[in-house]
């Protein structure tokens, strides 16, 4: 991992277009290819980012920009999409990389292990014809959930929260990825399957072809009781 504190201006284009003008961030360039703008504030999730595969280029500033006192120029180019990052380094207070090792994945909490082990047992539950092939399927970046069948063959990669936002969705597009490098399990399809499903998150599945599942850990369990309900 690389890690580059520094005073700079990024630009975001492509499917939307975004500015961050001119402060000190921390940005991260991480072993998987993915490059993260962090600023000192707004919890655990970046200013602006670009998932893998992407291609991080740097360069020397145009004309233009040198005269604004740019040093260096870092383009950031989506290997699937027009999208792309530019950021503007104007100086650089930190520059270091480190070798963090393989990551042995997320240990989930009590209620995730419960809704992975139920849903694996209830494996109908993502739709008729659903096979289970493996709980805790490994790749090269952490386990899958669980890895299924569908009802026509395809393999079904679903990813397990409580609580499903943006960040989960992005965890299982890179599992995606990875799969659907194995010729042996390409084509694979994505499920998000969550008790809550946040919208925006909804909003990124659907944008990125996973199906989302809201999970009634109740029902799972067998102690949901119909005559209880409102609705």
């Amino acid at each position: 991992m690389r890690i580059v504190i520094a005073t700079c201006s990024v630009d975001y284009t492509g499917r939307l277009t975004a500015h961050l003008p001119l402060a000190r961030r921390m940005l991260m360039v991480k072993a998987d290819g993915s490059v993260l703008v962090h600023a000192d504030g707004g919890s655990y999730k970046p200013l602006n980012w670009m998932s893998p595969p992407c291609t991080l280029t740097v360069g020397e500033p145009d004309v233009a920009d040198e005269g604004l006192g740019v040093a260096s120029v870092w383009t950031v180019q989506s290997a699937k999409t027009d999208d792309r990052l530019v950021v503007r380094l104007h100086e650089v207070v930190h520059d270091s990389e480190h070798e963090l090792g393989l990551d042995p994945g997320l240990v989930k909490d009590g209620v995730e292990a419960h809704l992975q082990r139920l849903l694996a047992e209830q494996i109908h539950v993502l739709g008729n014809g659903h096979t289970l092939v493996r709980r805790e399927f490994p790749t090269a970046i952490g386990p899958v959930d669980i890895l299924a069948r569908g009802p026509h063959g395809r393999s079904v990669a679903v990813e397990i929260k409580r609580r499903g936002d943006i960040d989960g969705v992005e965890q299982l597009t890179r599992y995606l990825e990875l799969l659907n490098r194995d010729p042996l399990l390409a084509p694979v399809d994505g499920v998000f399957a969550a008790q809550e499903i946040k919208p925006q998150a909804r909003v990124l599945a659907t944008d990125r072809g996973i199906r989302c599942v809201v999970l009634d850990y109740d029902a799972l369990r067998g102690v949901d009781d119909p005559d209880s309900r409102l609705f």
